[in-house]
């Protein structure tokens, strides 16, 4: 990794969430519970459900990201992405033990929100909220389901590599466009 850029990676995590859900957290109509246009209420008055059920499911978060040492507003996103990502369903393949696996993966929740948002991605339903913004037309809970996010091509599936493939030499080489903060 050229001098100047340090690396960071993170995951919006919610590990209530995925006990109580019986279905994945993600998947069209498990809505059971939450309230009725929960995402439009403020960030601070959500449930720990309603607070996972806002993430899209992209997985863009769990992109590998480089920050120039000299500049902290320079932030760079990369393609590759930890190896423990299930890149089709854009899940961790290790949920319940991913930070011992991942000591760094950081658990998003709405304490530690402040600090993180700024390297968070443009799109992401947790960034837009906390500026006031709606959610994307294409983010599941508004268009009901994944398609028109498939469609649009705003998850990582297919973009990406695993961190195990690649050196932290390397990790350079592999700055993506397709991602802004």
């Amino acid at each position: 990794m050229a001098k100047g850029l340090k690396q960071g990676v993170a995951k919006l995590v919610n590990d209530q969430d995925r006990e109580l859900a019986d279905l994945p957290v993600h998947e069209p109509g498990n809505q059971a519970g939450l309230r009725d246009k929960f995402w439009e209420l403020p960030l601070t008055s959500l449930t720990s459900r309603e607070w996972e059920a806002l993430c899209d499911g992209c997985a863009r978060c769990c992109l590998h990201k480089l920050q120039d040492e000299d500049d902290d507003l320079e932030l760079y996103y990369t393609r590759v992405v930890c190896q423990y990502l299930d890149e089709d369903t854009c899940q961790c393949r290790h949920y319940q033990t991913r930070q011992q696996l991942v000591p760094d993966c950081l658990v998003m929740d709405p304490e530690i929100l402040e600090e993180a948002v700024d390297w968070m991605p443009s799109t992401c339903a947790y960034k837009l909220r906390y500026y006031g913004k709606p959610l994307e037309d294409w983010h599941p809970l508004i268009a009901g389901n994944r398609r028109l996010m498939d469609e649009r091509d705003i998850s990582v599936t297919g973009k990406v590599i695993p961190d195990s493939h690649v050196s932290e030499d390397g990790i350079e080489e592999h700055i993506i466009r397709w991602v802004s903060h």
